[in-house]
């Protein structure tokens, strides 16, 4: 499959490019945006998820997408879609999921560039459901699911990535099927 490019009122998702690396580099460094992961990301780090974004949209045509504002062409984050089918308790199963860099929150981009992932994996993919999960308190991305029309999974779960006693490991799960109201 081509790599897609998803086109919104504001904002383009699209593969991946090497002046991204910066700008990720700060964003995964910051500890406003990075409040509700395990920990901050080294440059080394942050370059390597690049990446490895890149390599997952490049075999599949999909991914979490870099995003850029129409209006300035700024890299201002990461949304998109990605398949997960490792031992979550929900697995297999595709994920949306975002992180836009702190000076761009608040003015609806994570919800509206997550829109348009949301009807490229139901129109395009013709996918029957995706997920989202956070920790259960970050209550932004909570709130960018909920104005996505998804629904929260009253089970919750522990994430198996972070250990016991973790503050961040307890996660809560929402979903959105194709058939849900627009």
């Amino acid at each position: 499959m081509e790599p897609a490019v998803i086109q919104t009122a504001r904002l383009r998702l699209r593969p991946w490019r090497e002046e991204d690396k910066p700008p990720f580099r700060a964003l995964n460094a910051d500890p406003r945006v990075m409040a509700c992961f395990p920990s901050l990301l080294s440059p080394s780090q942050s370059d390597a998820l690049a990446e490895r974004f890149q390599k997952f949209i490049e075999a599949q045509g999909w991914g979490f997408w870099a995003v850029e504002c129409n209006a300035t062409q700024a890299f201002i984050g990461f949304v998109g879609l990605h398949a997960r089918p490792d031992a979550l308790p929900f697995s297999p199963c595709v994920e949306i999921g975002w992180r836009l860099a702190h000076q761009y929150w608040g003015r609806g981009y994570a919800s509206e560039a997550a829109g348009g992932a949301l009807r490229f994996g139901f129109d395009r993919l013709q996918l029957e459901e995706i997920v989202a999960f956070t920790a259960v308190g970050n209550v932004r991305s909570r709130a960018v699911m909920e104005r996505l029309g998804m629904r929260e999974d009253g089970n919750g779960f522990d994430h198996p990535a972070l250990p016991e006693g973790h503050p961040l490991r307890r996660h809560c799960l929402y979903r959105i099927s194709a058939s849900a109201p627009a």
